[in-house]
């Protein structure tokens, strides 16, 4: 029997970075949302007692390196699982490119392992799992719209963000998470963002004020490694973006918009500046 799921991609509508804990973690402070671009995970027993993981890029890491392998093999061993599992990855999400594509295919294959072996996991023992993996994940195990706090584990759902549509714009470059936060001087930020006016114009369903309000501290570092970054956020406000912000650690760039007309004008003009461009909705 094969087991299916949707693995939806997210975007960050603010990150800040509070502190650094002596273990070398960040703590930080997000606004999180879930976007209509999806990878999609297929999953199935097998009889061999070993985890298969295949995908349809050549860009996802093979084997032990793979977040969905290490998911699968974590869950296996806890519950003492002694058949196998093949794993497929229909990868539509850009690598590498801030919009939690391993996050949440890792969070995919949690559930799915869980109904596939029949483990009936408590939801605190799925949040276990997933926080062990990755900060992003428990966020992408429900999606939607929230604020998550401490390493990115502690969610508090909100309401959900207003209608628009959401233009992506990736530069032709992989950033490293671990590098960006590595070269981030919490002392020489400058600008934070608004979370509770954020959220307060979430819950208002006020999406200019919203938008005028993105902010993502680790720009400071990632535009140094990609300066195309900030250029891209200046055209896509040329093309008549209420707000740009990166996602995550970068490189991915993304502008809301209210009218469609000019989010498919700038998302036909982003094609000659960037190699991928995408628009999606909020979910």
């Amino acid at each position: 029997m094969k087991y299916i799921r949707k693995a939806p991609a997210k975007i960050n509508l603010a990150i800040d970075v509070l502190s650094k804990r002596p273990d070398g973690y960040h703590e930080v402070s997000l606004i999180m949302q879930s976007v209509s671009l999806w990878d999609v995970i297929e999953l199935k027993t097998i009889n061999e007692n070993k985890i298969i993981v295949t995908a349809n890029s050549e860009l996802v890491p093979e084997g032990t390196q793979n977040i969905v392998y290490k998911a699968a093999e974590l869950i296996k061993n806890r519950y003492n699982i002694k058949s196998g599992v093949k794993i497929e990855i229909e990868k539509n999400i850009p690598v590498a490119a801030g919009l939690g594509g391993g996050s949440t295919d890792a969070a995919a294959t949690i559930v799915l392992l869980g109904k596939a072996w029949k483990l009936g996991m408590s939801r605190t023992e799925i949040l276990d799992i997933a926080e062990s993996l990755g900060s992003d994940i428990p966020f992408c195990l429900k999606g939607g719209t929230a604020l998550a706090e401490g390493l990115g584990e502690k969610i508090t759902p909100l309401k959900p963000m207003p209608d628009c549509f959401i233009l992506l714009a990736k530069p032709d470059i992989n950033i490293s998470t671990k590098k960006v936060y590595e070269g981030l001087d919490i002392n020489k930020i400058e600008k934070r963002p608004d979370i509770a006016g954020m959220m307060e114009a979430i819950d208002k369903g006020e999406l200019e004020k919203l938008a005028e309000k993105f902010c993502n501290v680790l720009e400071n570092v990632t535009i140094k490694i990609c300066p195309l970054i900030f250029k891209i956020k200046q055209k896509l406000i040329e093309y008549g973006a209420l707000g740009s912000a990166m996602s995550g650690s970068g490189p991915t760039v993304f502008g809301i918009f209210n009218d469609q007309k000019k989010a498919y004008y700038a998302y036909d003009g982003m094609k000659s500046l960037v190699g991928e461009v995408l628009l999606v909705k909020p979910l």
